[in-house]
Formats: C-alpha cells, structure tokens, sequence
C-alpha cells in the first residue's frame, strides 16, 4: 500500500471538495492548512441560499466574459475566498497557514490570501493571471506547482 505524502494528501482532499462546486464553467477546491491540520476549505459557487447559477444561467457565459477577466461579473465566490471566510465564521486564525487549491488565485483572491497571512500556495492547475503571481512574489508568499513527484522531499504541511 502506498501512503500519500501530506503534500498528495492536502491536495487530494482540495480535489474533492472541487466537486461541491456549483459553478458551470469551472470547478475549484480550497483547502486551508497549518501544522498538518485542516483549518477551512472551500468552493466556487454562488452564496449560500442564492440560486445555483445551473438554475440562473452562467452570467459570464451570457456577457461572453473571458477566463481570468472581469471577476466582479459572476455570482459566485471563489473557493479561496469561501475557505477564508469560513475560517472567519468559525475563529479560525489561518495566517501563517497553506493553501492547497486545484487552481492558482486569481488576483482578487491573491489580494485577499495575502492579508490573510497566507505563508505558502499549492495549486495544480494554472489560471490566466501574471499579475497575481507577481504578487505573490512581491509578498514573499511561496509558491509551488503541485507535483506529487516533486513535491514530496519537502514535507508538505
């Protein structure tokens, strides 16, 4: 039987909360993580008790809105922030933790996971945003393409 690292393991657990998404056009997972410790996840999708955007219609898809552009024109959240604010419903201090999510942030997601204290970002898949990454550096926050290969030697949380 093969163990997964913490690294697989965090990033697995991200994978299966993407599937709670309720967004058409992509499905995101987050994954908050201290010390070896889940501390928050989250999915995109539309807040709780507004209707499903399978019910509404995809507002991005009706404007013809570009992946990675004109965020504010959705009604759902990120994953990253719904991870983030169901630390804060529950006093969950996340700073200094990891996230582990199946997509990189986008810029406002970064902003957000940045004066949150986010130490470290793992994503598996790229997202169309050069400006986040660029913040990401600039803050100092590591970040880390996910290779379960790769990615193992350091530990994970």
């Amino acid at each position: 039987m093969s163990r997964p690292s913490w690294e697989e393991y965090f990033m697995d657990i991200a994978r299966l909360v993407a599937r709670r998404s309720t967004c058409l056009r992509r499905q995101v997972g987050a994954v908050l993580v201290k010390d070896k410790n889940i501390l928050a996840t989250g999915y995109n999708g539309t807040p709780s008790g507004i209707t499903h955007c399978a019910e509404t219609g995809c507002l991005r898809e009706q404007l013809k809105v570009p992946s990675g552009e004109r965020h504010e024109l959705c009604r759902g959240l990120h994953a990253e922030q719904n991870a983030i604010i169901q630390a804060a419903r529950h006093g969950v201090n996340i700073s200094g933790a990891t996230l582990y999510c199946t997509n990189s942030p986008c810029i406002i997601c970064t902003k957000m996971l940045i004066n949150a204290g986010i130490r470290r970002v793992v994503y598996l898949d790229g997202y169309p945003d050069t400006l986040s990454m660029d913040m990401l550096g600039e803050a100092g926050i590591e970040v880390v393409i996910f290779n379960p290969a790769g990615n193992a030697p350091h530990g994970g949380e």
